[in-house]
């Protein structure tokens, strides 16, 4: 199968990329960033655990599954800065993941539905699919750096805060998902910089990675002959002597 052709790697990076970016969106709208577990000595109450998130706080007693306080400003309250950061974070990591799969989707249907000889009068402005993976891996990449650093930042905050104050936080479920998405953004990218070094031919410029110019400038379309050009040699050079009479 050739390079125009819609590979089963570019299809597993669009359905990869497409399952992270679900990810990232669990990850940003689950309650579970952060736990601080509240301890009594009163028999007579239960202890209290309150899961912090990006946007909204909650405290439940043990064994109930309803918000004793529930807390949906809380976004605009964040007194902890690795949840800050993330607040901006993610959102951005989402958002460049998205136009990296906007990407990834015009270069499958750009080979797919498009012709494979470009028109010669848009070639110089053609970004072919090729160019297009290129970008979107690139744009993956990036996601995953926005998304992992800040991520891991929580575990390592979150022991601050037990030394800091006492040994009473723990990092919750959505830090392992959004750690996860942004392993699935780097697989994406590795299987996108896979194809395109693979189907990449050197003599091409960065954007258009299969056509250093369109194909049809190099198939010259032969000229009409005329009817001298259709005689043999000999036929010219003799000349044609003609006796008076």
């Amino acid at each position: 199968m050739g390079c125009r052709d819609v590979h089963a790697a570019t299809v597993l990076a669009f359905l990869s990329g497409t399952a992270s970016v679900a990810g990232l969106l669990a990850a940003v709208l689950l309650p579970n960033w952060r736990q601080m577990r509240l301890y009594t000595f009163n028999k007579n109450e239960r202890n209290v655990t309150i899961y912090t998130g990006l946007w909204i706080k909650c405290a439940r007693f043990d064994g109930s599954r309803d918000c004793v306080i529930y807390d949906p400003q809380w976004y605009t309250a964040v007194d902890q800065l690795d949840l800050r950061v993330l607040q901006f974070a993610l959102p951005l990591s989402m958002l460049t993941a998205v136009s990296a799969l906007f990407l990834c989707l015009i270069g499958m249907c750009n080979t797919a539905f498009v012709s494979s000889v470009p028109n010669v009068k848009v070639a110089k402005c053609l970004v072919n699919s090729a160019g297009c993976h290129l970008v979107a891996g690139l744009l993956f990449l990036l996601a995953c750096a926005v998304c992992l650093t800040p991520s891991i930042w929580v575990i390592f905050y979150n022991s601050y805060l037990n030394r800091k104050y006492e040994p009473i936080f723990s990092f919750d479920i959505s830090v392992f998902i959004a750690i996860a998405s942004a392993g699935g953004l780097f697989f994406t990218s590795v299987l996108l910089f896979l194809w395109y070094c693979a189907c990449k031919s050197l003599p091409s410029p960065f954007w258009q990675p299969l056509y250093s110019h369109a194909p049809s400038m190099h198939s010259y379309a032969s000229q009409p002959y005329s009817a001298r050009s259709r005689l043999s040699a000999i036929e010219i050079d003799i000349p044609v002597v003609t006796h008076a009479s």
